[in-house]
């Protein structure tokens, strides 16, 4: 009721605005109309601001939500069998986050997903007809951790949380999908030493972003160090034994250097090289040890960023390099056809340009797919992104991917063979 009496306040001052002044220019009552609208909706984001805040500056803690909606088109060849998906959803996370009571602060998370049209297979919904969108109607308890902050410089977080590594490439919440990636672990962070970030992780389970659970042992060991303002070093030792896909137990060690060096003119460029070196693991069956490279190069100017490199994930027909933790959506293209990588392994060899016009974002990328040796061709990807931020609560998005198959054994072989088309509208409101 507050929010219609502001805009209908808002709708009148413009109205009255345009009758006082018939001399002035049209543009100026829209003017006026929308510095209105603005300064009401500021004052309702402040409204709902305080309403989920106990006790002033949250005193008693805080309320968090996040709503997002979704409509996700997913279509392959024209001769597949399996049919296109259609998939609307409505995920609601909401969570309570306690004050600070002696150094100890605990947090509770719901998460749920609302199939409005579940024409397609979430794999859990038995629905193989269709082409597959992973997000199922699912709720669950998302996270629920107490942390403490008592040690100088040293925060300490037991419980089912969120952890986002470095670039998530390794660890990450696969936040894209509906339902995110959290782990049942302990985590101790240190930032006693300037510039350095030391992080000690054990998981033992793990919550996937189709609503499964995952029994694993995993030590992890990652640090960041900052060399002034514009590089940083990151170092990381992942032991994952998997005690339910044991093809999955591998030990990860590597590095990586980015950065985003200023140059005169306005001119930024970035820079992000990494190595890794996985091998089997525990009960791993295989006997193996394969490297990963990265080589991402760009520059900044007059608002437009332009980026181009490759990475490269290393196979030997018959086991690969495999990142089942990380946040594969944000790497080796939006169209999702190599969340395995295959036996003969993956490289990437990619470009995009971004540009921002009246806080519109445009983007492009382009993916060119092959073996890692560059024998077999896998095929090419087009991705496009808008996107627009209302404030720091509320965001649209449209989303287009296309992956052109190549006509190749190398393809057939990677079970990449069929070409995929997939869209996605989505809006977000995040308090």
């Amino acid at each position: 009721m507050h929010i219609y009496f502001s805009f209908k306040s808002a709708i009148f001052n413009f109205f009255h605005l345009t009758n006082e002044n018939r001399h002035c220019t049209s543009s100026a009552g829209v003017i006026a109309l929308l510095m209105s609208l603005s300064v009401q909706a500021a004052n309702v984001n402040e409204t709902i601001e305080d309403g989920l805040q106990f006790g002033e500056q949250g005193k008693y803690g805080q309320v968090k939500f996040d709503l997002r909606y979704r409509y996700e088109n997913v279509n392959t060849s024209d001769n597949s069998p399996v049919k296109t998906a259609h998939a609307n959803t409505l995920r609601l996370r909401a969570g309570y986050l306690t004050p600070e009571f002696h150094n100890v602060q605990i947090y509770a998370e719901y998460e749920g997903n609302l199939a409005m049209q579940e024409d397609y297979n979430s794999l859990r919904n038995g629905l193989t007809q269709y082409e597959v969108v992973a997000d199922p109607q699912e709720q669950e308890l998302n996270q629920f951790w107490l942390s403490y902050k008592g040690l100088s410089g040293t925060l300490i977080k037991g419980g089912r949380q969120r952890i986002e590594l470095d670039n998530e490439r390794f660890i990450g919440n696969d936040d894209w999908r509906q339902m995110e990636q959290t782990f049942d672990s302990v985590l101790i962070s240190n930032q006693s030493v300037e510039n350095l970030t030391l992080n000690f992780i054990y998981i033992g389970q793990i919550h996937s972003v189709i609503s499964t659970r995952h029994l694993v042992s995993m030590p992890v060991f990652n640090f960041s160090y900052k060399f002034g303002r514009f590089s940083t070093l990151t170092g990381y030792g992942y032991w994952l034994a998997d005690h339910e896909d044991a093809i999955n137990s591998t030990q990860t060690y590597g590095v990586r250097l980015h950065g985003e060096p200023k140059l005169k003119h306005d001119i930024q460029l970035s820079y992000d090289v990494g190595y890794s070196n996985q091998a089997d693991y525990k009960n791993n069956p295989g006997n193996y040890a394969l490297d990963r490279y990265l080589i991402i190069l760009g520059a900044q100017y007059v608002g437009i960023t332009l980026k181009s490199g490759m990475e490269q994930l290393n196979g030997n027909d018959i086991y690969a390099f495999q990142t089942p933790l990380g946040t594969k959506h944000d790497f080796q293209g939006w169209a999702d056809k190599f969340l395995v990588t295959p036996g003969a392994g993956v490289r990437d060899i990619q470009a995009s340009i971004d540009k921002s016009f009246y806080g519109v974002k445009f983007m492009f990328a382009y993916h060119y797919f092959t073996d890692s040796k560059g024998n077999g061709e896998y095929g090419n990807e087009y991705d496009f992104l808008v996107t627009k931020h209302f404030g720091k609560h509320y965001q649209l998005l449209a989303k287009y991917a296309y992956y052109d198959a190549d006509n190749s054994q190398a393809a057939i072989n990677a079970g990449v063979e069929k070409d995929t088309q997939k869209i996605w509208v989505q809006g977000s409101v995040n308090f």
